[in-house]
């Protein structure tokens, strides 16, 4: 295990973090490992998140929103951060589940090769049916090291890791360039991408679980696909190197399905509607040099990056 002398920082990139936002906090007051740091960066919040924050022993650092992205307010907190041996990434969402979750998010960071470790997400309590089903599908009980070797076997699952709940050996994520600075969506895989293909190993830490889960609904559901398909026509070197992530999502779909009608028929429709809008965002978002510019931002989660 990491030596717990040294410094650990933690991160949340905040705006308007809502009523979830006190327990979110309350969870971290009752970690077991000890933080050097912890840090805010807020996109202009007026729900007073950043006051919360700061009074509950965070240093907060205030952004425009409009100045916010995925790689580059990330890479910014890194700066902030660089004493740091490790840091741990959360977003404002997060309900870390058990007081040694952070403890065993970093116990991966004993083998050297490790840069990247992220944990188990579990529902909230109110998650629908898809919810629940993407966090059992795409966070197991077994905790796993993913390496290059295993890209034959795994394929596209080998870079999947997710910012949400992460921990990153601070000199790791600084000779591999940092996160991309302009990116739409999936900062992470991309990170996790380039540590795999440089020899590095990334640990899925099962026993370090938090509560994450959207419930959304099919419109959102195009926005986010739309945006992802933007992300890989983006960065074609991911999939080449990866394989396509199309069959394991064909695989995802059928699961969910089943999983569906054994949990709640009555959501069928709902499943079967929300995977015809991801596909056909993902879809365009593949394509969305061939859109006209008005469309971006309409079909896009992240508007400002459009601007």
């Amino acid at each position: 295990m990491i030596d717990r002398e040294g410094k650990i920082g933690l991160f949340i990139p905040s705006y308007n973090a809502g009523n979830l936002w006190p327990a979110v906090i309350k969870a971290l007051h009752e970690q077991k490992l000890p933080l050097h740091r912890k840090l805010i960066i807020d996109s202009g919040s007026t729900d007073g998140t950043a006051l919360f924050a700061e009074q509950n022993g965070f240093a907060v650092v205030s952004i425009n929103s409009a100045e916010f992205n995925h790689g580059g307010t990330r890479n910014l907190a890194v700066n902030m951060l660089a004493e740091s041996h490790l840091i741990i990434f959360m977003t404002q969402d997060v309900i870390i589940a058990d007081k040694y979750s952070l403890e065993n998010l970093i116990k991966p960071f004993v083998d050297p090769l490790v840069v990247i470790s992220y944990g188990r997400q579990l529902p909230h309590i109110n998650a629908n049916p898809l919810a629940v089903h993407a966090r059992k599908y795409n966070y197991p009980e077994n905790s796993i090291i993913k390496h290059k070797n295993l890209i034959p076997e795994l394929g596209f699952k080998v870079c999947f890791m997710s910012n949400a709940f992460a921990a990153y050996r601070t000199s790791a994520l600084l000779e591999l360039g940092g996160f991309p600075t302009n990116v739409i969506i999936a900062e992470d895989t991309y990170l996790a991408s380039k540590a795999v293909l440089a020899g590095y190993k990334i640990a899925y830490a099962a026993e370090a679980t938090a509560y994450h889960s959207h419930n959304y609904s099919p419109v959102e559901e195009f926005k986010r696909y739309f945006d992802t398909g933007v992300f890989h026509a983006q960065n074609p070197w991911i999939r080449k190197e990866f394989g396509q992530p199309t069959g394991e999502g064909k695989k995802y779909v059928v699961k969910e399905l089943k999983f569906v009608l054994r949990t709640r028929p009555a959501f069928l429709m709902n499943a079967l509607i929300s995977n015809v809008m991801k596909l056909a965002g993902f879809k365009l978002g593949q394509n969305f040099n061939k859109l006209p510019k008005a469309l971006l931002r309409f079909f896009s989660m992240h508007k400002n990056y459009w601007q």
